[in-house]
């Protein structure tokens, strides 16, 4: 793997997209880290550094991905900072847990931006030069909520729907261009999200996934291992 590839990481603040970023390291990809927090964007940035002897560089971008403008400022300055995307991995999610009748107007808008809108905002934005350099790969981190949906998450389920759709789509207009996408839905995940969500006993310990199995897929589809699963939402149940 070159040093020179760089990577968009959403959501690197934490979770799944934290080990993403320090697999991603390890590889070899410059890393753009994104969230809404720099102080968790520093502490992915120095674990990343550690998981690699290469000449990795970690741009912390706090940014909020919900705000198109914003999503064009952090394509332009990723492009200034390393001349090139070669993989962006949007990790980044929020649900609520709620009745349908509790949900708001603001609660959907939010949902759904933060889940769909925002990767198509910066998928939109990266295109173009992913099309000029002849390829790139897309990950879309989705849901087995998606298919499945678990009482109270109504919204998140329809916006990783809309995802996993949005990944094909992605992929079928990309294949001409060398643009792959590839979804991840996993099940319940060992992350502050799912801990806001549900304690340990109704969801335990052993029947959650570990982020850094995610993220090792993840990592996967961006190297070229998985390149044969574009259009794909790969599933990954927990157990």
């Amino acid at each position: 793997m070159t040093p020179h590839k760089t990577a968009i990481v959403t959501g690197a603040g934490s979770g799944i997209g934290r080990q993403t970023s320090i697999q991603l390291a390890a590889a070899g990809y410059h890393l753009v880290l994104v969230s809404r927090t720099r102080d968790q964007l520093e502490e992915t940035a120095d674990l990343a550094a550690d998981a690699t002897s290469l000449s990795v560089q970690c741009d912390v971008t706090p940014t909020d991905l919900c705000d198109p403008v914003a999503t064009r400022s952090l394509v332009e300055k990723t492009i200034d900072r390393f001349g090139r995307i070669d993989a962006i991995a949007n990790v980044a999610g929020y649900s609520p847990l709620q009745p349908i009748e509790e949900t708001s107007i603001e609660e959907w808008e939010s949902v759904i931006d933060t889940n769909l809108s925002c990767v198509v905002h910066l998928t939109a934005e990266a295109w173009p030069i992913l099309r000029k350099q002849g390829g790139g790969v897309i990950v879309n981190v989705s849901s087995m909520a998606s298919i499945d949906p678990f009482p109270g998450l109504s919204i998140y389920a329809a916006a990783k729907a809309g995802l996993n759709m949005f990944t094909k789509c992605t992929a079928r207009e990309g294949e001409p261009h060398g643009i792959r996408a590839v979804g991840i839905a996993p099940g319940a995940v060992e992350t502050p999200m799912l801990r806001s969500l549900f304690d340990l006993d109704a969801i335990p310990h052993e029947r959650t996934l570990d982020p850094k199995d995610v993220a090792r897929t993840i990592r996967d589809c961006i190297t070229g291992n998985r390149q044969f699963e574009s259009g794909e939402t790969i599933l990954m149940p927990s157990p």
